[in-house]
C-alpha cells in the first residue's frame, strides 16, 4: 500500500513514520511512505505558500496552486489502474476509527493533504479531494500529525507490518471491547502480584478470564462500547435450577415406574 503526504513539513512526515514498526514496514516493501514538500511546487521567489483570507480575519490561508501542482505531480507517480483516495486532513471531517480505518485500508493508494495556518482554500478541496478526516475534536497547528496518525492507524492492518494478526484483531477497539489488563515478570513487583491464573499454564481459563477482565474494563471506563458490545454479543439466559422439591417428585416417579 501507498501513502503519499502533501505538507510544508516533510521532514517532520518522514522522522515519525521513519521509525519503529512503520519504519520496518518501509523497509520492507509492506507499505510505501512518499513526503511530498508543497513548497517546491510554489511559482514565486519566496516559495510562499500561505496568503491572506478575502474577507479579512486572523491567521493565513494555504493557495491553492502550490497544492493543485503537487498533487497533480503525486498523480502522475500513481498508475491508474490503482485505486485511490484524497484525504484532508480536517476538524471538520468524519472522525477516524477503526472502521474506517479498515475502509481506508482496501486502496492501494492513499493521498493525504496536510493544512497549515488557518487551513487551505476551498477550491482545493473542492477540485482534489474526496473527503475530510479528524482525529478528534480539538484542533492542532497542522495536518502532518494527524497524516502520521492515519497511516500508522491504516498501515497495521496490511499483512506484514504487524507479525501476526492476532496482533491486532485481539487489541482495544479492534475486538470491541478494551483490552485486558497485561504483566510480564517479574511475578512480584513493590508488592503487587500477577494474577495467579495468567501463572497455571491452563489456555482455557486464561482465555476466560481475559475476557470476563475486558468486558468488566470497558463496562467501567466506556459504556458505549461495552452496549454495543453486548448487542452484538447477546449471553445466553442462565439455565433455570432444578429446585430441591422437583428432583424429589423426579425421584418419585422413576421409582413408580420401575418394574416389581
Amino acid at each position: 500500500m501507498r501513502f503519499d503526504i502533501m505538507t510544508v513539513f516533510p521532514d517532520l512526515v518522514e522522522t515519525v513514520l521513519g521509525e519503529s514498526i512503520m519504519g520496518r514496514a518501509q523497509k520492507n516493501g509492506f507499505i510505501e511512505v512518499h513526503a511530498h514538500n508543497i513548497r517546491d511546487y510554489t511559482t514565486n521567489k519566496h516559495r510562499k505558500t500561505d496568503d491572506t483570507p478575502y474577507g479579512g480575519g486572523a491567521g493565513m490561508l494555504m493557495t491553492p496552486q502550490p497544492i493543485y501542482d503537487c498533487f497533480k505531480a503525486v498523480e502522475a507517480q500513481i498508475p491508474e489502474e490503482n485505486s485511490r483516495r484524497v484525504i484532508y486532513m480536517s476538524p471538520r471531517g468524519r472522525v477516524l476509527n477503526h472502521t474506517i480505518a479498515e475502509e481506508l485500508s482496501s486502496y492501494d493508494n492513499l493521498i493525504l493533504l496536510c493544512g497549515h495556518y488557518e487551513g487551505v482554500d476551498q477550491r482545493i478541496l473542492d477540485l482534489i479531494v474526496d473527503e475530510e478526516i479528524s482525529i478528534g475534536d480539538y484542533v492542532l497547528t497542522g495536518g502532518e500529525i494527524p497524516a502520521c496518525i492515519l497511516v500508522d492507524c491504516v498501515s497495521r492492518l496490511k499483512e506484514g507490518v504487524l507479525a501476526a494478526e492476532e496482533c491486532y484483531e485481539n487489541e482495544s477497539i479492534a475486538s470491541g471491547l478494551l483490552e485486558y489488563p497485561q504483566y510480564t515478570r517479574p511475578p512480584v513487583f513493590m508488592g503487587l502480584e500477577v494474577p495467579e491464573i495468567l501463572l497455571s499454564g491452563d489456555h482455557a481459563k486464561v482465555d476466560a478470564w481475559r475476557l470476563a477482565e475486558a468486558k468488566e474494563l470497558t463496562r467501567k471506563m466506556r459504556p458505549d462500547l461495552y452496549a454495543a458490545y453486548m448487542e452484538a454479543h447477546p449471553e445466553p439466559p442462565p439455565k433455570p435450577k432444578r429446585t430441591r422439591r422437583k428432583k424429589e417428585a423426579v425421584d418419585e416417579k422413576e421409582a413408580v415406574d420401575e418394574p416389581s
